[in-house]
């Protein structure tokens, strides 16, 4: 794998041809008429204000109540229509992204295919202000987790922004976490509230969630240390957990591993076992950054069955970044509603796509190969929608398994986007 990465440097630095170029004549000038259309298209919402309120459109319009729906063609459509305004958007008005696109040779006029967008390298966002916002219009930042010795992310935002952030999270959680015939829920996150991490993307979402639905009640159960670093307090953790025990009525418990690990390990030592109510959910972010020590997923879920009493139907992992405004979910609870097998596998809601990609050619993987994750996000509006991760998954349909971290993948991100 680490060769298959620094060969992904070599060829995409040097490889600025687009696949319809090699097409024989006839095709090229078909391709051209194509590409004079596609950018016709892109010129039809020519600013951020319109294209704000289509996407919001586009949303609503395709909120989903299942996590296993079939995309239509006309939802393709209106998708690769916002996408291909989005990009010319973008390459427009974000100076080091259309620096990239150029030494590409990649132009909104040469783009008929969201497919065809180049993704910037995560780890430029630790390099670049990869924003259209001027510096007096950025009203919020996020950043990436990560030490106080490490570079983070830059993620701005303005208020319409981050309304769009906000209004791409509630659907597809409701869809995952809140679907079918729900009772009343208490909400327990095992994070710091926002007030104490106003830079967290993760702590925003939770935020955002506790306002949004009508929870019996909602508890954070962290704070920060003087470093900034999330400390959980296990002792308030326990007795609102507790609580909901005696109370009968379920509860839904959000965090990162790191935190559940934290929990778990005080349940342990305090030789202590909740029988959490029925139909209580988990929702398990993924992600150690040396916070903790690292448990393999299927053991961290065993031991939240253990300690808290949730079955493995109901605990839902989600895959998100600082550097996206949608998130993936796993179906693992609505195909438990169906009496369905499990899976872990991740899905991005209609507004955004996941593309596996080979790390040697930067083509599409086959079916069940493993590949780098490209994300292409219609709620980033106001950096870059197209993000090359630094994360391995597996093919698996229009959806993903998660494999974990690639081997050199900041390197070979940030040699590429210099490049």
């Amino acid at each position: 794998m680490e060769v298959a990465l620094r060969r992904f440097v070599l060829v995409n630095s040097a490889n600025r041809n687009f696949p319809l170029d090699n097409e024989p004549s006839g095709t090229r000038n078909f391709a051209r008429l194509w590409r004079k259309t596609s950018l016709e298209k892109n010129r039809m919402i020519p600013t951020f204000a319109e294209y704000n309120a289509r996407l919001g459109e586009f949303i609503r319009a395709n909120a989903p109540v299942s996590a296993v729906e079939t995309r239509t063609d006309a939802q393709e459509d209106d998708f690769n229509q916002l996408a291909l305004s989005l990009f010319t958007l973008q390459y427009d008005s974000v100076p080091a992204y259309r620096n990239f696109c150029d030494s590409r040779h990649v132009t909104p006029s040469a783009v008929a295919d969201w497919k065809q967008i180049p993704p910037v390298p995560a780890c430029a966002f630790k390099e670049f202000e990869l924003t259209s916002l001027p510096p007096r219009q950025r009203t919020h930042v996020f950043h990436s987790s990560g030490t106080t010795r490490q570079k983070l992310s830059q993620h701005f935002h303005d208020a319409e922004s981050l309304a769009c952030y906000e209004e791409s999270i509630l659907p597809w959680f409701r869809t995952h976490l809140l679907s079918g015939p729900t009772p009343p829920l208490g909400l327990v996150v095992l994070t710091p509230p926002s007030f104490d991490a106003p830079h967290s993307s993760l702590v925003h979402m939770f935020e955002t969630i506790r306002r949004s639905f009508n929870w019996r009640f909602s508890e954070f159960v962290a704070g920060v240390d003087a470093d900034g670093a999330w400390v959980l307090s296990p002792e308030a953790a326990v007795g609102t957990l507790l609580d909901a025990q005696d109370s009968g009525l379920p509860v839904l418990v959000l965090g990162t591993a790191f935190s559940f690990v934290h929990l778990l390990d005080h349940l342990a030592a305090s030789d202590l076992r909740l029988r959490l109510p029925a139909d209580s959910r988990v929702m398990e972010t993924g992600g150690y950054k040396g916070r903790s020590r690292t448990v393999p997923k299927g053991d961290l879920h065993s031991l939240i069955t253990r300690r808290l009493g949730v079955p493995p139907s109901h605990i839902v992992c989600e895959y998100g970044m600082s550097e996206l405004s949608s998130q993936a979910y796993d179906r693992k609870l609505p195909n438990a509603e169906r009496g369905t097998p499990n899976a872990r596998v991740f899905r991005f809601p209609p507004w955004a796509r996941a593309r596996i990609v080979s790390p040697e050619t930067g083509a599409p993987v086959g079916e069940s190969e493993t590949g780098l994750i490209q994300v292409f996000d219609l709620a980033n509006v106001r950096s870059v929608m197209a993000v090359q991760t630094e994360d391995l998954a597996v093919r698996r349909g229009d959806g993903f398994e998660l494999v974990g971290r690639a081997q050199l993948a900041e390197l070979r991100g940030c040699s590429l986007m210099t490049a």
